[in-house]
């Protein structure tokens, strides 16, 4: 152990918050939601394939996924791309980032799927890592689940 203090700012670790995801991605995912169970995953998918960029559709398509493969494929690439979106918006790999704030929610659900896809194929130390990553960037998530 150091003898060396812990200087902690008063205003506690900084917050990210993700700028919003572009309009026509919304609701183009909105209506693919809105499809009947059978084309469901393929109407997502499109959505996907027209904005790789958009982290709740990836988390959409990983709910949506055939097995746990393709589940634990889609959320990996949400929380790959949700790394990078949080980098731009100023992250430096420590602090905040909120479930309040919608604009997080989908990356968020994506390492919450990741989390769970990698414990249901057996990469306990993965799904540890993700599950103490979401308790870092929202101390809250550890306690209740977010809906998924």
């Amino acid at each position: 152990m150091s003898d060396s203090p812990v200087n902690l700012s008063a205003s506690g670790p900084p917050e990210t918050i993700l700028g919003p995801e572009p309009d026509e991605a919304r609701t183009a995912l909105e209506a693919a939601l809105a499809e009947p169970d059978e084309r469901r995953r393929q109407a997502v998918s499109a959505v996907v394939s027209r904005f790789p960029r958009f982290l709740d559709g990836w988390a959409h398509l990983g709910s949506l996924a055939r097995d746990d493969v393709e589940a634990y494929a889609s959320y990996r690439v949400g929380y790959h791309r949700g790394l990078d979106r949080l980098r731009q918006s100023g992250w430096r790999g420590s602090g905040f980032v909120r479930w309040r704030h919608p604009t997080n929610q989908g990356f968020l659900r994506a390492v919450q799927g990741l989390a769970r896809q990698a414990e249901a194929i057996g990469e306990l130390d993965e799904a540890q890592r993700c599950q103490q990553f979401l308790s870092q960037l929202d101390p809250g998530l550890g306690r209740t689940e977010p809906p998924t």
